[in-house]
């Protein structure tokens, strides 16, 4: 399948609650970011292009302020390859205030883990 992202994206290495703002209630766990959107891994598939207002509740190490609040759109859904009882969901954020979109990108430059390009073979390594 053809690649059509334009921002890249990053493995999320933090485990981060993402919650549906109006009802509180947890939708999922981000699994990848990129500066415009995230992966959620989630227990129920969530319906595509719909405008959620989300949330997020994070360290104090980013910001001192202890949540965001955006609105983001689910731009797709699909079963986790591993794990049946698992969903993965695309979202692409649509309304944030640039004060809650820096934190995000401090999330993605903090906690968003660097995939090497490089991939290793046996070769690459001593084995004595």
């Amino acid at each position: 399948m053809e690649e059509r992202r334009q921002l890249k994206r990053r493995s999320f290495s933090l485990y981060m609650s993402v919650l549906d703002e109006s009802t509180g209630k947890v939708l999922g766990t981000i699994s990848d970011i990129s500066t415009g959107g995230f992966k959620l891994e989630s227990k129920r598939p969530i319906p595509i292009n719909l405008n959620i207002r989300l949330r997020i509740e994070h360290t104090n190490e980013i910001s001192k302020k202890r949540q965001i609040v955006f609105t983001a759109k689910s731009i797709w859904c699909q079963p986790d390859r591993y794990d049946l009882n698992l969903y993965n969901n695309g979202f692409q954020i649509v309304d944030m205030t640039p004060s809650d979109y820096d934190i995000f990108v401090q999330m993605f430059n903090s906690y968003g883990s660097k995939v090497s390009e490089i991939s290793r073979t046996n070769s690459d390594y001593s084995w004595n």
